[in-house]
């Protein structure tokens, strides 16, 4: 008898550990990937109108938070002493604040790069978690961990928070080239 107790505790242990993509309805997982990709590519694009539709709200949680090699970095190389050390937890931010900087940067490309997408729903509520780096032109200036939640509405999937750490890259940008008329 106490060896099928403990099979079925062990088994009941494993069905609770394990990531799962259960979704209420087909494909709503590949709903939920399409919301990443467009993420992506309105970056890219610099597509403010498409990237802003993603979002549940212009003022849902959007929190970055700093390493503590990068702000102990950071804080010591201060252009001027007297200058405000930088925080850890950066809450300030919003997605019409992150895309619009990156609209007005039309000098560069800027990507951000998913690796190690996952994925875990029950169809109505969703989390997305994955590795990122995000570059600017050929340089990588930052990456880490980000994640999202998400929830699904008449209009689609939409994201409800935005959370990732930033380890910001020690080598500097390369210089850039400047074209001289002779």
């Amino acid at each position: 008898m106490k060896k099928t107790t403990a099979a079925a505790l062990v088994c009941s242990a494993m069905l609770v550990a394990a990531p799962a993509f259960a979704a209420a309805e087909p494909g709503e997982r590949e709903k939920i990937e399409q919301v990443v990709e467009t993420f992506r590519v309105s970056i890219i694009k610099k597509d403010a109108d498409s990237f802003m539709k993603l979002f549940y709200s212009d003022t849902i949680p959007w929190i970055g938070v700093t390493t503590d090699k990068s702000l102990a970095r950071e804080n010591a190389n201060k252009p001027k002493p007297d200058m405000p050390d930088e925080q850890k937890i950066s809450a300030g931010g919003s997605p019409r604040k992150f895309i619009e900087g990156i609209v007005k940067r039309t000098d560069m490309t800027i990507e951000e790069k998913f690796d190690n997408v996952r994925i875990d729903s029950d169809g109505d509520v969703a989390q997305v978690w994955f590795d990122y780096s995000f570059n600017r032109d050929d340089y990588k200036s930052n990456w880490g961990k980000e994640a999202w939640h998400l929830v699904r509405t008449d209009a689609g999937w939409k994201i409800s928070s935005v959370i990732w750490s930033m380890e910001f890259n020690p080598e500097p940008p390369p210089k850039v080239k400047k074209n001289t008329k002779q």
